[in-house]
């Protein structure tokens, strides 16, 4: 039985990964802090977690390992007034040293970037050869981390880097703060969609169940190239306008509407507007636009094949929905939102400004 070990486990996608792979005979064993570990929408599966700062991460926890799926991170904006730089540096230098661990232990490092690197393009497809263009700190960090990897690679280290296209499905730890989810969640419990933008933008798509099998056969699949490979992980056929998304949902949710936030009168905002604004797009226009090929993954690692197309995933996220009853209430929770969880746990006292637990978190009592 492999070991794996999994940074970021009691996450969007963690919560789905340790108990997939746990499930394809994987002893899994999950690294987090806890940032998120009691906000889920329903009861996540068992696994096998150590409650640990990835900055405090340590050779000795990869005793036995094979291979370390690195999904800890931070994402969305930087908090409140925060520099990017005290936001974001952190990961890049926890990113480098783990991968470090391992190219000193010989463990193979898979780590989970993004499509958004690729930030603003025109309307061909982006390869892996493609030029990147970040167009956030968040994907910024991304690309530097990538970066960070080829400069330790060599002929005993070869990491692969997953370019994950924009998540989306259910995960017991849900983030509505993405975009298929948002609007789903939105449709679902609001009967209205609310687009912060013009919806012109394209974007690739993959599911969280689908980006658990592409992380599976990376960890099965031997790179010997003496550099990173690097894969876009999803499905030509998932490069959607955002507003082909939307009426996607719409037609899964009778009598559920469109709207375009820019039209709504700012006098009289939606309640919790201010939860579904994206604060990276400005006066209706999203600058981040780009299609993406996913050619390469499939010739790379054979078996891998996207099985949840967008329309597929939407369906079986408003079943779910349907399942667990889904309120308004849940949805505007802070808690499926990671910008607003953490703003909360910074302005009071849960964490330093550095993003480390203060004493004052052993004592909370949160619903």
């Amino acid at each position: 039985m492999k070991k794996v070990l999994v940074t970021g486990s009691l996450g969007y996608i963690g919560s789905v990964l340790v108990p997939y792979l746990s499930e394809r005979n994987f002893e899994c064993i999950g690294y987090d802090t806890g940032f998120f570990k009691d906000c889920y929408l329903y009861p996540p599966a068992e696994q096998k977690t150590v409650l640990k700062d990835a900055r405090d991460f340590h050779r000795d926890d990869l005793k036995g390992g094979v291979a370390v799926v690195h999904l800890a991170a931070m994402s969305n904006d930087p908090l409140m007034s925060l520099p990017a730089e005290t936001f974001y540096d952190p990961v890049r230098r926890y990113s480098l040293d783990i991968a470090s661990m391992c190219k000193a232990l010989g463990v193979k490092f898979i780590f989970a970037s993004s499509c958004s690197v690729y930030g603003k393009a025109g309307e061909g497809m982006l390869t892996e050869n493609s030029e990147a263009n970040p167009q956030t700190p968040y994907s910024l960090n991304k690309l530097q981390i990538e970066n960070s990897l080829r400069e330790i690679s060599d002929s005993n280290f070869s990491p692969i880097i997953l370019r994950f296209a924009t998540a989306f499905g259910l995960s017991p730890r849900m983030r509505f703060d993405i975009v298929i989810n948002m609007l789903a969640g939105m449709a679902f419990t609001t009967g209205k969609i609310i687009l912060n933008s013009d919806g012109k933008a394209w974007r690739p798509f993959i599911h969280v169940k689908d980006m658990c099998q592409a992380i599976r056969h990376a960890i099965d699949y031997e790179n010997t190239l003496g550099s990173p490979l690097i894969l876009n992980a999803g499905d030509d056929r998932d490069n959607h306008r955002i507003i082909d998304v939307a009426e996607t949902v719409k037609n899964e949710v009778p009598g559920c509407e469109i709207v375009f936030m820019q039209n709504i009168k700012e006098s009289s905002p939606p309640e919790d507007l201010e939860l579904v604004r994206d604060r990276k797009v400005q006066d209706g226009a999203d600058t981040r636009t780009y299609k993406v090929s996913f050619e390469k993954i499939k010739k790379a690692l054979k078996g891998f094949r996207c099985d949840w197309p967008a329309q597929k995933g939407i369906q079986e996220m408003i079943d779910g929905f349907k399942n667990i009853k889904l309120t308004e209430e849940q949805f505007n929770s802070i808690n499926f939102y990671r910008l607003q969880r953490m703003e909360h746990l910074l302005k009071n006292g849960y964490l330093t400004e550095e993003l480390f637990w203060t004493k004052k978190q052993a004592l909370r009592k949160e619903k």
